[in-house]
């Protein structure tokens, strides 16, 4: 069975507010190069655009993983008041228009996450972390007075799931884990990346349904690195998010060359049709959570692969 892609590229996000390199920072890392680091989400959008054109170019099939949430739990487009496209899209579409990157890193999310809460909540609901200088009437230093109810949920369907551990809610901005600034930077990025190359590329698994595409060159999936981090724990190799793109990228090459990639696209198959919609149309999913099964011991583990990435 030939291979799904002919290229595995992992990218380690950052949203720091000022050009920054090794730790915390951007990651990159192509299966069978080095993975490299760029101090700017400007610039690793540039490199990243310059090694898909390359590889479309060639004829080649990419995926492409980021590690931040792709999506919000369901309703967050209803309670934003946007209509007409699936809501994916035009949450997509507002944060890449409200969404301003400056010179040197800067960028304006808190201000992006004010106003979503404003539209939203009328108060600090549900965005919520910030530095002092940055809080007011839309958004608060601490955590808000919680999730009620048949409000928006803290998490969605996949962060709540056994084996995603650690798993941070998307509203969370500031503070260790604050996978909601990654998303609110990250999200214009793959948005542009995707236009950038119209039918060449999709989006997993909005634009699939949670399955592989078969005709699309570039696919780009929300991946969770701590997933398989028993691959690669050992390793001396520093700092922790170089050695995690590398083991990734890799284990995804690894997988599909003995035809156990596809699987992975698949997401739990238990998963009920109102939770499928959910998924597919705002929430997201991350590639290679399946069944109630611990990724290290998961069936579609490469044979003998221990240790380090």
């Amino acid at each position: 069975m030939p291979a799904l892609f002919d290229h595995y590229v992992i990218v380690d996000w950052s949203a720091a507010a000022r050009p920054k390199l090794r730790r915390d920072s951007i990651w990159i890392c192509r299966h069978g190069a080095e993975p490299f680091n760029v101090p700017t989400r400007v610039e690793a959008k540039t490199c990243l655009e310059k090694l898909l054109t390359t590889a479309v170019e060639a004829g080649e099939r990419v995926l492409v993983g980021f590690d931040f949430p792709f999506g919000y739990p369901f309703g967050f487009a209803q309670r934003l008041g946007l209509k007409g496209t699936p809501p994916w899209r035009a949450i997509w579409d507002v944060i890449a228009a409200e969404l301003k990157e400056y010179d040197k890193n800067g960028n304006n999310r808190f201000c992006v996450a004010a106003k979503f809460n404003q539209r939203i909540s009328g108060g600090t609901f549900p965005f919520w972390g910030c530095p002092k200088s940055k809080a007011g009437a839309h958004l608060c230093t601490t955590f808000h007075r919680g999730h009620r109810e048949g409000e928006l949920a803290e998490r969605r369907l996949i962060d709540r799931r056994e084996y995603m551990p650690g798993a941070q809610p998307c509203w969370k901005l500031f503070y260790n884990g604050s996978v909601g600034s990654q998303a609110l930077t990250g999200i214009p990025i793959v948005r542009s990346l995707r236009d950038r190359f119209d039918n060449a590329a999709r989006i997993w698994p909005f634009e699939t349904g949670l399955q592989v595409s078969k005709d699309a060159s570039i696919v780009f999936a929300e991946v969770y690195p701590s997933l398989w981090k028993d691959l690669w724990y050992q390793s001396e190799d520093r700092p922790k998010d170089k050695v995690q793109v590398r083991g990734v990228a890799r284990l995804f090459s690894e997988l599909d060359q003995v035809g156990k990639l596809a699987p992975l696209f698949g997401g739990d198959p238990t998963l009920s049709a109102q939770d499928l919609h959910r998924i597919e149309t705002e929430e997201a999913w991350t590639l290679g959570v399946m069944a109630k099964v611990p990724p290290r011991e998961h069936p579609l583990r490469p044979p003998g692969r221990r240790g380090p990435g």
